[in-house]
């Protein structure tokens, strides 16, 4: 049965399951589902009673991935205000931009603050306190607020399915960020399709690598275990780190994962270079963000024994859309990103006609996860909103099972002379090759073909690798106009802070001078 607020679906975990651990810190927190559930409901009180946050209200988050983070983002949304989480490392023009943009009227940091959070706070006027969580058996402190009597009583809160709960941006691929409006149905029907298709339970736990600052660590990882009554830890870092990883999946008793191809990357590095003694038995080992090469995913299996489900999502649909099955459910292909779940969906040609299976066309989704619009960008909306479906923007294909495959960016494929190339095609040919470690393929402008293919590549650890070796094995395994016309050897390349490769910044960084605003 649909639970429509994600808040009734971490109730009702709390209330199923109040003994069992929900969230942790090695060493440092161990807090069950029911204190969970209480130390939210105070956080939640305190926010409208003395910091005098009201329904629809922003609130800003600046945290590492803190077990403090976690308890506010859930009192925001349970005081029915809007949690925006916000990645700590922004400078302060570009706290400045996102806090604007959301209309943050609170900033919330922890204990140690944040300099740039702070003077973008203060040059746009809002209030700053901090977080901190000094004892398990007690409460979160919240500085600078006065005490209030309310907190006691702790007034409920009626979350409604159409309030706004999170608010986050895209991550600007091809333009400025848009603002992204997620609603508590939103939420709540997402968690339920991620705990769905991978089979959640209260006796499942995971570790957190991905900054929830972001849908995947967020959505998949924290809400969906937490909905589940499983259990979640967190790295005492505040971050991802290889070194402790495995530790910590072991201390955790951890049963799967989820990470973006470049963590996985790191995980299979360090086995390789220093393996652990035991690794625990994992159910599964997920991936999403961005497209995975086979060659990863067969090490990855090889190295841990555990299937390895790639998934397709984006901030718009709450994170998860499509994903390849577990084995007691189905096949999983390696090269596609699985079968939707929970929603209905389409490829479509520029008319908006579903094209023939086996044939390629924009992907294009809808169901109880997607947000209703971008905030205040009519425009976008139009684009993205059209013949009653969203539209990612992703050219994919759906084979006769139902499977998806995708091609690339609509605004990613390259046109060299009017033959269109995939550049996560090209990817995965260069992944393939013994000595290299990671790789991105981009266009960039051609005199003569009007965009050419290029590539970065970053060697593997005490390879040699040159130029001409990338040309000579692409010739080998690709068509000759799909061939890099240019190659370039790299330390390291541009990411986001999710750990994510844009194609657009990765060719301005190595080619194409970036265009002014």
């Amino acid at each position: 049965m649909e639970v429509a607020t994600l808040t009734a679906l971490l109730k009702a975990a709390a209330a199923t399951f109040p003994a069992r651990r929900a969230l942790a810190v090695t060493g440092k927190v161990d807090l069950s589902h029911a204190a969970l559930d209480a130390l939210v409901d105070a956080a939640a009180a305190r926010l409208a009673a003395d910091a005098g946050v009201l329904p629809g209200h922003v609130v800003a988050l600046s945290f590492p991935n803190t077990v403090e983070l976690a308890i506010m983002f859930l009192a925001v949304i349970r005081a029915r205000a809007v949690a925006a989480p916000l990645n700590p490392a922004y400078t302060q023009e570009e706290f400045e931009f996102y806090l604007s943009d959301s209309e943050a009227r609170l900033v919330i940091t922890n204990a140690e603050g944040n300099v740039a959070a702070q003077a973008a706070a203060a040059k746009l006027g809002l209030a700053h306190t901090t977080a901190s969580l000094k004892d398990a058996a007690g409460q979160v402190h919240l500085s600078g607020l006065p005490n209030s009597s309310a907190v006691q009583g702790r007034p409920g809160f009626a979350n409604e399915p159409s309030d706004v709960a999170l608010f986050l941006h895209t991550s600007g691929t091809t333009s400025r960020p848009k603002g992204v409006p997620l609603t508590q149905r939103n939420l709540a029907a997402s968690v339920q399709n991620i705990r769905s298709v991978y089979r959640l339970t209260e006796t499942d736990a995971t570790v957190i690598v991905l900054p929830l600052f972001h849908v995947h660590g967020l959505l998949c990882g924290l809400l969906a275990s937490l909905a589940s009554g499983a259990s979640v830890a967190l790295p005492a870092a505040g971050r991802f780190s290889a070194s402790t990883f495995w530790p910590d999946m072991r201390e955790t008793g951890a049963t799967w994962y989820t990470a973006v191809p470049t963590i996985h990357q790191i995980i299979i590095d360090r086995h390789l270079a220093r393996p652990e003694a035991e690794y625990p038995a994992l159910r599964f080992i997920r991936s999403c963000s961005a497209s995975m090469a086979p060659v990863i995913m067969e090490k990855l299996e090889a190295a841990f024994g555990a299937p390895v489900v790639e998934a397709y999502a984006m901030t718009e649909a709450s994170h998860l859309m499509t994903s390849n099955p577990l084995p007691e459910d189905g096949p999983r292909k390696a090269g596609s990103v699985g079968r939707a779940v929970g929603q209905e969906m389409a490829i479509l040609d520029e008319e908006g006609r579903r094209v023939e299976t086996g044939k390629s066309g924009e992907v294009c989704v809808r169901g109880a996860n997607v947000t209703n619009g971008y905030k205040g960008n009519p425009e976008a909306n139009e684009a993205a909103f059209r013949f009653g479906w969203f539209h990612t923007g992703d050219i994919g294909v759906v084979d006769e099972e139902g499977y998806l495959r995708l091609v690339g960016r609509i605004k990613e494929l390259i046109n060299r002379g009017g033959e269109k190339i995939s550049p996560i095609e090209v990817d995965s040919v260069l992944l393939g090759h013994p000595a290299i470690a990671q790789a991105v393929a981009f266009g960039v402008p051609d005199d003569k073909y009007g965009e050419e293919i290029n590539c970065a590549v970053i060697p593997r650890d005490g390879v040699s690798l040159g130029e001409d070796d990338v040309v000579a094995y692409c010739r080998r395994n690709l068509a000759a106009f799909k061939v890099p016309k240019k190659v370039y050897i790299a330390d390291e390349l541009p990411k986001t802070a999710t750990g994510k490769i844009q194609r657009r910044i990765v060719a301005e960084r190595f080619v194409v001078p970036p265009t002014k605003a």
